[in-house]
């Protein structure tokens, strides 16, 4: 993005273009991703989701290569020199959130596996929650009694939401379920939080002490060539001991058809695509992305799937992205010059600074 002006990207219109372009990934991925698991495929002919994965984050890696290659004018392995071989414990850091990511996208899988498309996408939103209560415990950060508010009314939407699902239709029991769903969902909201806010801490030092500690920043795109290079070792690693007899011995790419390879692409570039909002944008444009792209894969589902879209999931979405909206905008309020954390009041003068989070 060097060749663009400075203008352009501070400019409306560039980021409307970035929190379009957030909303379809966020959209497409749930879709095509349910779509390429959907119950009635036979299950012999399904992805190994470890190897998905696994492809996944290694276009992530070679994405952020290029990245980094041309944000530096060509000086990729002078920066990995610097940030990387020099200064292995560093590195070392990213292998926390790497194992957490690896966590978090492996159920997510599992999920939309086992949910529909609008019940994932809404349930999936419980990690503004997570994310907002690790903040506070690890980086002190202070919400608004608005904000704790919102959190709170969204947790609600999420339960009517649930509660609006109903029992499971009779042709996907036995092969869907609800609560395996549900834990998936849970336990990777979660490992999400935990993940995005330790990667934030380790790249933005909050905490460090000595000047060494305090020296010149790893940029963003090193940071996720850390993040890939840890998630793709332990990924490998994960394969060789999985002792699931369905997938085990199966090749690599075994299912790997056209729309699998889709998610791929959406996957490896959407990490790019998050970096760019966060560092042109900030948190409350990727806040307002998510909450869209709810709305966004709900009317796509209920016409590709035909799932029904009761009164009761219509309630409870509604109020989730409102509390979303608010929270990320409080009202009454000026909006800080600097982005932080799910919109939170600005903590310092480095929140524009704020790492890729990745999914």
């Amino acid at each position: 993005m060097q060749g663009l002006s400075a203008n352009f990207l501070n400019s409306p219109a560039f980021k409307l273009l970035l929190l379009t372009g957030m909303v379809l990934q966020n959209s497409s991925v749930v879709l095509i991703g349910r779509y390429s698991r959907r119950p009635e495929l036979p299950r012999g002919d399904l992805y190994v989701v470890n190897h998905l994965i696994l492809v996944t984050e290694i276009g992530k890696l070679i994405l952020s290569f290029a990245f980094e290659h041309v944000t530096t004018g060509g000086q990729l392995m002078q920066s990995i020199q610097q940030c990387i071989i020099d200064q292995p414990y560093d590195a070392m850091k990213i292998m926390v959130p790497a194992l957490l990511y690896l966590v978090q996208n492996s159920l997510m899988y599992v999920a939309l596996s086992n949910l529909s498309a609008p019940l994932f996408q809404v349930t999936y939103q419980g990690k503004l929650v997570t994310t907002a209560i690790v903040s506070v415990l690890m980086l002190n950060r202070k919400y608004t009694a608005q904000q704790w508010i919102c959190l709170v009314a969204l947790s609600l939407g999420v339960a009517i939401v649930v509660l609006g699902e109903g029992e499971e239709p009779p042709e996907t029991k036995g092969v869907q379920s609800l609560s395996v769903g549900l834990a998936s969902v849970t336990i990777s909201c979660l490992c999400s939080a935990l993940a995005g806010v330790y990667f934030e801490k380790v790249v933005k030092n909050v905490g460090a002490g000595s000047e060494k500690e305090k020296a010149a920043p790893v940029s963003v795109w090193i940071r996720n060539v850390e993040l890939a290079f840890f998630t793709i070792v332990i990924a490998i690693v994960q394969g060789w001991t999985s002792s699931k007899p369905e997938t085990k011995g199966l090749p690599y790419f075994h299912g790997f058809t056209g729309w699998v390879w889709l998610i791929v692409a959406l996957q490896a570039g959407g990490g790019m695509l998050v970096a760019a909002i966060i560092k042109y944008a900030d948190n409350v444009l990727k806040g307002l992305a998510t909450g869209v792209s709810v709305c966004v894969a709900t009317a796509a589902s209920a016409g590709l799937f035909g799932t029904p879209i009761g009164g009761q999931f219509t309630i409870g979405a509604t109020l989730i992205l409102v509390s979303v909206y608010v929270f990320s905008n409080p009202i009454g309020k000026k909006k800080p010059s600097t982005g932080s954390s799910l919109g939170s009041p600005s903590q310092d003068d480095d929140d524009d600074k704020k790492p890729i989070l990745p999914k």
